[in-house]
């Protein structure tokens, strides 16, 4: 009766206790004690078991091992800068006292002293969305490690460090009037100043395109999105969220006292001494905060050349011939996110010369390009993108950019301009090349306005890049590729796709982006079927005759020179 007694008390435990209890490392009623005090405390199990001392590290370390079948791990051996990173959040690590060690193809090797916390498997399988294998490592030496990582990626907020780096002179001036407002004394010292100045470093070395300062009822998150996917990053106590709303509202000369309505402003970010990085801020009311996001405009994005932007040698020199004419207009489209401002301000870039007059209007302007006017637009004080056009016009242009065509007005003005001896750039939000023209028309455009203006439309994606270092061959069935668009004859043998993998270089397989385009001039034959009120189908079928290539099978050429994998290009295309 005993014995059945003690199988009952014992399966109530959990499962680390359960394997040092069959071990005859650790007796029933012991277990059982420290199990009843964790639950009392909130704590884990394995915590309370360590600082009593029943058990050693070393002991734990070889019982899990041997009852999980699992290989054990020096942590002195490893070598940290050759971690992972950001596979799994810090606060996790921490939470579980979880390492991870390695990733590779879809299978993420984890150190743990505890592979029975299903808990910990359940969060990683989520987080990740990669098998686990698992590995054990001393507690004592694994807790170590998961501090001094937490503490490098900056979660605990009162452990951030100083970094050199500060803002312009404006914004500090601002800061500092503020800072004497509010008779705080040494603004710049704090703990949520020096936390922020860190998230825009970090944000920056990593690529990321936007920060996300994300207040919930019981949480406070930061993601960043990298190569277009969102990561979480940190997770700071929320009691910060009220001070850091505030600091960013004064640095990007915000209104500080205002919380009920959506505000946008901007700040830079000195880096050194001849680089200046801005960033656009957007806040907005929600139910437990203000929602903070922070786009990174980095100028030398727009100069970084057209070679680097993705376009094929026949898709880059039609581009090139249309904005290289006197007149006439060339619309970029896609949806938010596609990189249409990037491609819009390396055409510029490549007009911008001292014998050329460029006024751009936007909403608002992201990049700042020396030698260009540049506009914003202000709704709330009349000076609309119809607005900022007319008087565009009266200032002897050469080349006008407008940031996006909204409106019957100023498309009607756009298309005067471009009609009347100016190159007219902008931007419209279709599917693709051909739906733009019938866009056009539903706004009201008259056709052979449409047919005598517009020189060529092209429409874009952006596709996560492989990475160079840990991409791999993959062997793709025929007929999946070609369900995927490929035509037989391209399946001649003379190249592999590739498959992401994942290393410590990369995201998951992927580093940096690569744009997927449509580039469709205007022919003589499509203005006809433009002129006879043709439906976008029917301009489709003219492109496909002309040899224009549709987004798909754009993207399927980047699969061919293994640029992106195939699952990329189904991801962000339509058949």
């Amino acid at each position: 009766m005993a014995e059945v007694e003690d199988i009952t008390f014992t399966m109530a435990l959990p499962g680390l206790a359960r394997a040092l209890v069959s071990a005859g490392k650790l007796a029933p009623q012991t277990a059982q004690e420290l199990y009843s005090k964790a639950q009392g405390k909130r704590s884990s199990f394995i915590s309370e078991l360590m600082a009593s001392g029943a058990v050693s590290s070393n002991d734990l370390a070889h019982t899990m091992s041997q009852a999980f079948s699992a290989p054990l791990v020096d942590l002195d051996a490893v070598d940290l800068q050759r971690l992972p990173k950001d596979v799994i959040d810090t606060k996790t690590c921490a939470q579980y006292r979880i390492v991870v060690l390695n990733k590779r193809s879809n299978r993420v090797t984890v150190a743990t002293a505890d592979p029975s916390d299903q808990q910990a498997a359940e969060k990683i399988k989520f987080a990740t969305q990669l098998g686990i294998d698992w590995v054990i490592a001393e507690y004592d030496k694994l807790s170590k490690l998961v501090e001094s990582l937490g503490a490098s990626a900056g979660e605990t907020i009162n452990q951030m460090i100083g970094t050199e780096f500060e803002f312009d002179e404006a914004s500090i001036a601002v800061a500092s009037a503020e800072a004497e407002d509010t008779g705080t004394s040494e603004v710049d010292d704090a703990p949520v100043v020096r936390f922020l100045h860190k998230m825009l470093l970090d944000a920056y070395s990593m690529r990321a395109s936007d920060l996300h300062f994300e207040p919930y009822e019981h949480q406070y998150r930061v993601r960043f999105r990298i190569d277009g996917e969102l990561r979480e990053i940190a997770s700071p106590p929320i009691a910060i969220k009220e001070k850091l709303a505030s600091r960013i509202k004064v640095i990007s000369k915000l209104d500080i006292s205002e919380r009920r309505i959506p505000q946008d402003g901007r700040m830079k970010l000195k880096m050194g001494p001849d680089k200046v990085i801005d960033f656009r801020v957007s806040t907005l009311p929600t139910l437990f905060g203000e929602k903070i996001v922070i786009r990174i405009l980095d100028p030398s994005s727009a100069q970084m050349g057209i070679e680097a932007l993705g376009y094929e040698p026949d898709e880059k020199a039609k581009l090139l011939e249309a904005i290289s004419r006197p007149y006439g207009m060339v619309l970029v489209t896609g949806p938010t996110g596609s990189g249409k401002t990037v491609s819009l301000y390396t055409c510029l870039n490549i007009l911008n010369q001292p014998g050329v007059n460029i006024s751009t209007a936007e909403d608002p302007s992201e990049i700042n390009l020396p030698g260009v006017n540049q506009v914003n637009v202000n709704e709330k004080a009349g000076l609309t993108f119809a607005a900022a056009l007319k008087a565009f016009l009266r200032q002897d242009p050469d080349v006008i950019m407008v940031g996006e065509i909204r409106d019957l007005e100023t498309a009607d003005i756009a298309i005067k301009a471009a009609q009347t001896g100016h190159m007219v750039l902008s931007t419209l939000h279709t599917n693709d090349a051909p739906t733009t023209l019938t866009r056009m028309l539903n706004m009201g455009i008259a056709p052979f306005n449409i047919a005598s203006s517009v020189n060529l439309i092209t429409a874009q994606r952006l596709a996560r890049r492989l990475c160079k270092t840990c991409k791999e061959v993959v062997d793709i069935p025929q007929q999946a590729l070609l369900d995927a668009g490929f035509k037989p004859d391209e399946l001649d043998g003379s190249w592999k796709p590739y498959r992401p993998v994942g290393c410590n270089a990369c995201n998951n397989g992927y580093k940096g982006r690569v744009g997927i385009y449509q580039v469709m001039p205007i022919s003589e034959d499509m203005q006809r079927i433009i002129l006879a009120d043709g439906s976008a189908m029917a301009i489709a079928e003219q492109a496909r005759k002309e040899g224009v290539r549709s987004l798909r099978e754009s993207g399927l050429q980047k699969v061919k020179l293994g640029i992106t994998s195939l699952e990329e290009v189904l991801g962000c295309t339509n058949d």
